[in-house]
């Protein structure tokens, strides 16, 4: 009864949480980029951009023919591909950019993404204003 009792907590606790993202998972298959934008009133802007690496190699089906095997298929509307588990990965890359980076240490406010099949963007604002050390740091 104990053994059953003791896994049973192990498969709860395991499930109960969102399983957090390793870089590691998907090194070399993103590039990003992160612009910072300070104005000169300390507002604090960003714009945090990704792209998937495609490998040359690979025989990936393009959007356009997606759609069209898609439609031969079914006379359903085509819904698109699948954007979950990149979208995740956008966003896991953005939160650990800016907590390496430190540029808003309080958090931010998203003001528009655009996420596609092979890449995406969020930009945002800071809850907090600039300071000094923000200027010198970060100011382009």
């Amino acid at each position: 009864m104990k053994k059953i009792s003791l896994l049973l907590i192990l498969l709860l606790s395991a499930c109960s949480g969102r399983p957090e993202l390793e870089p590691e998972e998907f090194a070399g298959q993103l590039t990003d980029s992160f612009r910072t934008d300070i104005k000169s009133n300390g507002l604090k802007l960003f714009t945090y951009r990704a792209k998937l690496v495609i490998d040359s190699n690979a025989q990936q089906a393009l959007p356009h023919e997606q759609r069209a095997q898609q439609k031969k298929r079914s006379r359903k509307r085509y819904q698109g591909p699948d954007l979950t588990a990149w979208t995740q990965k956008i966003e896991h890359g953005l939160s650990r950019t800016i907590e390496m980076t430190g540029y808003c240490r309080e958090g931010y406010i998203e003001i528009s993404r655009s996420i596609q099949y092979d890449r995406g963007s969020i930009r945002g604002e800071c809850n907090e204003g600039a300071t000094e050390v923000d200027i010198a740091k970060f100011d382009s």
